[in-house]
């Protein structure tokens, strides 16, 4: 090659290169609260999981988020800005749906969970409980990761396709290895308290502040996660419900710590969306339900 077109090239991969750090910094500053709410989502799903498995099954986990961004998330993304745009907003606000849902469908479940007496539940085999836990992260991840992948595309979409390709699959990896890298150290706290303990001395007191103080903050992030699934979702939805969400946006705006009280009109919308899904769930398995027990009498 001629050492003017290896300039040439070196000074495109330079631009590209630039354009995409550019690119997935503005894009990562976007989805920071969206990635916060996904560590706390993904870290309340590794809670009960048997502690020499507790890394294992965050990998698994990463592996499917990453699987989620690179083989489903981005290249329809991509494809979808590129034939269809008009169908991602649907699809997102299918996907908040879902998250609300999940959502209620928690608080439901830790109502009930405290009205039955501890001795009557039946726990599930671990392997089984490890293997929900893991298929419910990835199920979660996965709209947690199209809103990720959404914000990113929307930052980039002006970009040569190069561009937003390489863009798109580092803020995947950027944010998998960040959120489950943090993920494998809040579960592991506990365990590097014991370790800390044996020195005794300052580090034992350290250890001793991490033994304590793990579960109650395993307890705090299972409490925020939910949360976060109902916060995320309602936005989602109302988002996607453009006159409703100017609507409380530009009356929010008028509000002293406006970001406060968007948050909590989020979490009510994620409630009431939940509510409708759950009612709707429950009224299409009765009704299932109904039609086998007449087909199973004639």
């Amino acid at each position: 090659m001629p050492a003017s077109g290896l300039l040439a090239l070196l000074d495109d991969i330079a631009s590209i290169a630039d354009d995409v750090a550019t690119l997935s910094m503005a894009a990562a500053k976007k989805t920071s609260g969206i990635v916060t709410d996904d560590m706390a989502v993904t870290a309340e799903q590794a809670i009960g999981i048997r502690r020499e498995r507790e890394i294992p099954v965050v990998l698994a986990v990463a592996k499917g988020s990453f699987k989620n961004k690179a083989l489903i998330l981005a290249p329809a993304a991509l494809a979808l800005n590129a034939v269809a745009p008009w169908a991602i907003t649907p699809l997102l606000m299918l996907g908040g749906s879902y998250l609300a849902y999940e959502g209620v469908e928690k608080v439901l479940h830790a109502a009930q969970a405290g009205r039955e007496d501890a001795d009557e539940q039946v726990m599930p085999d671990p392997e089984t409980f490890e293997k929900g836990r893991i298929a419910g992260a990835i199920r979660t991840d996965l709209i947690l990761s199209a809103e990720i992948i959404a914000i990113s595309l929307g930052e980039v979409a002006a970009a040569p396709f190069l561009s937003q390709v390489i863009a798109l699959y580092l803020i995947s990896v950027i944010m998998t290895v960040g959120v489950y890298g943090i993920v494998g150290v809040l579960v592991k706290l506990d365990d590097m308290g014991e370790y800390l303990f044996r020195f005794g001395g300052r580090r034992a007191w350290l250890g001793n502040i991490l033994i304590v103080g793990t579960p109650k903050l395993l307890h705090a992030i299972s409490v925020i996660g939910t949360v976060a699934m109902l916060m995320v979702g309602g936005h989602i939805v109302l988002k996607g419900i453009t006159p409703a969400y100017h609507a409380v946006e530009g009356l929010l705006s008028r509000l002293p710590f406006h970001w406060l009280f968007g948050s909590i009109a989020d979490v009510l919308a994620g409630a009431l969306v939940g509510v409708v899904v759950v009612a709707g769930v429950t009224a299409w398995k009765r009704i299932r339900a109904m039609q086998q027990a007449r087909s199973w009498a004639r």
